[in-house]
């Protein structure tokens, strides 16, 4: 009797795709799961083997992507969406079993970025100085990102009814891993976000929903934004600028001002205590420090 088969993978993965679609998987996720599973299948193709999720392939595009200079951490993105394409292939029964369920990922070393100082927001607030379309959506994006610790997405994906600058609060209606929150502002953000507002009127564009707009009548996709902010970060002189930063910088400055863990999970959108750690991990002894000498408690 002949042996059966391996199913095609590259054709199955249109319905995984299917599938997470209708789990409300963001657009970023759904990209991003289908962009590796595609690498790991022509990683397979370019060595001569049939794809199929084995122990000995999965193993060697690991191995393989680590020696071409990849770094851990975009090694470890790639493993993710591999493996739960694999669980969903055993769960439907495309495959006899999932040979990948107890493969341990990549270790990727936690780095603990330092978050920006005072000086260098300020700095990069002072690079966005004028009253161009660009200088007031570029200042509103930074005191709005560094205030909220909102996610990169998240904002550029605010619609001009997500936002209520009155009672300052926008509304993330899909974050990551499908869940809504509301995230509060102050008035100072809120002064900034109503100025590019105003300016966004003039725009060719102004009828559509998206709040954030780029420049000579475009939109503002994440290579815009990107680009727009480390223009900004340039003029500032923070060579260290990236701008996901921004979240780290917010995260630090909570704590600092003596907001609460579970307040910051909230408005950032952690729902696990790890995640907290690694974004606050930089000034953790700094501020334990000050918050010991608050306590005075060797006043005996």
């Amino acid at each position: 009797m002949s042996k059966p088969s391996y199913p095609n993978l590259a054709m199955l993965l249109d319905s995984w795709i299917l599938q997470l679609r209708s789990e409300r998987k963001t657009h970023a996720t759904l990209k991003t799961y289908e962009k590796s599973v595609r690498v790991f299948i022509s990683w397979c193709e370019s060595k001569g083997h049939e794809p199929q999720l084995t122990r000995e392939l999965y193993n060697a595009f690991t191995v393989d992507s680590l020696d071409s200079g990849q770094s851990p951490a975009t090694v470890k993105t790639r493993q993710q969406p591999v493996r739960r394409f694999s669980a969903w292939l055993a769960e439907e029964q495309e495959i006899p079993a999932d040979l990948l369920a107890n493969v341990k990922p990549v270790k990727v070393d936690t780095l603990a970025l330092e978050p920006l100082t005072e000086t260098e927001i300020k700095a990069l607030l002072k690079a966005c100085a004028g009253n161009s379309f660009e200088c007031r959506r570029d200042e509103a994006l930074i005191r709005f990102m560094v205030e909220t610790g909102i996610r990169s997405a998240e904002c550029l994906n605010l619609g001009m009814d997500d936002l209520n600058l009155i009672e300052g609060l926008a509304h993330i209606r899909i974050g990551k891993g499908g869940k809504g929150r509301l995230v509060p502002f102050g008035a100072q953000t809120a002064r900034a976000l109503d100025r590019y507002r105003r300016s966004r009127t003039q725009h060719k564009l102004a009828d559509t929903n998206e709040f954030w707009l780029g420049g000579k009548n475009r939109g503002f996709g994440y290579n815009a934004f990107y680009k727009a902010l480390m223009v900004r970060a340039g003029i500032a002189g923070i060579d260290r600028f990236h701008p996901h930063l921004l979240r780290h910088t917010a995260a630090h400055r909570w704590l600092v001002a003596g907001g609460s863990e579970g307040g910051l999970m909230a408005v950032a959108g952690w729902s696990r205590p790890d995640m907290l750690q690694r974004y606050t991990k930089a000034r953790a002894s700094e501020r334990a420090a000050a918050e010991a000498r608050s306590l005075n408690l060797g006043d005996l």
